[in-house]
């Protein structure tokens, strides 16, 4: 199967692209085509009001993350927690990508979210992102689904070095792949029904 995983955090070497590199290393153990993670840390998307996504002007980072939504079934958001809330520029590309030209990376694929924290959090960012990506499929009367199930990856530095690799905790990892193992299965059920 074809999946994306986007990391959401703008920050450098973020712990956001620490999960999703687990995620692509453990889809891609698991035989699945996954490449490497999208990383807003190279996000380039214009504020909403201030700009708009043109499908035959996009900038090199919004091609890949365009690209790597359209070409997948599974798409992984990856978001990191800020105060409670996610940042500012994944919702703000949420916004964007809901135009009539690009409001087609919503239609006939699943989407299942991550959220980051580097303490005991991660629920609320994650809740964020499945209730704004179903009001754009719902919005864009497009086919999607966004997974009921979402993973709260919590001390994210205790449990993953700098390139996704796990450092034993046992918990952690089947967690990780409880989550994936799930978001696939719905994936196997939504498209064998369409």
């Amino acid at each position: 199967m074809q999946i994306s995983v986007i990391s959401g955090s703008p920050r450098k070497d973020s712990n956001s692209l620490r999960v999703a590199r687990a995620i692509q290393r453990t889809l891609t153990e698991k035989g699945h085509n996954c490449s490497r993670p999208v990383d807003f840390h190279e996000a380039d998307i214009p504020l909403v009001g201030r700009g708009s996504l043109e499908a035959n002007r996009l900038t090199s980072f919004q091609e890949n993350l365009v690209s790597a939504i359209r070409s997948s079934r599974l798409v992984i958001w990856v978001v990191p927690e800020y105060n409670w809330i996610t940042s500012g520029e994944v919702i703000n590309a949420i916004h964007q990508l809901g135009n009539k030209d690009l409001g087609d990376v919503f239609h006939d694929r699943v989407f299942a979210m991550v959220g980051v924290s580097t303490g005991r959090g991660g629920r609320r960012p994650a809740i964020e992102l499945q209730t704004l990506t179903n009001k754009m499929i719902s919005f864009l009367d497009k086919r999607g689904i966004v997974s009921p199930r979402l993973m709260e990856s919590h001390e994210t530095e205790k449990n993953l070095g700098p390139e996704g690799e796990s450092l034993g905790n046992a918990i952690y990892e089947k967690t990780l792949n409880s989550f994936l193992d799930y978001s696939l299965e719905i994936t196997e059920i939504w498209f064998a029904g369409r």
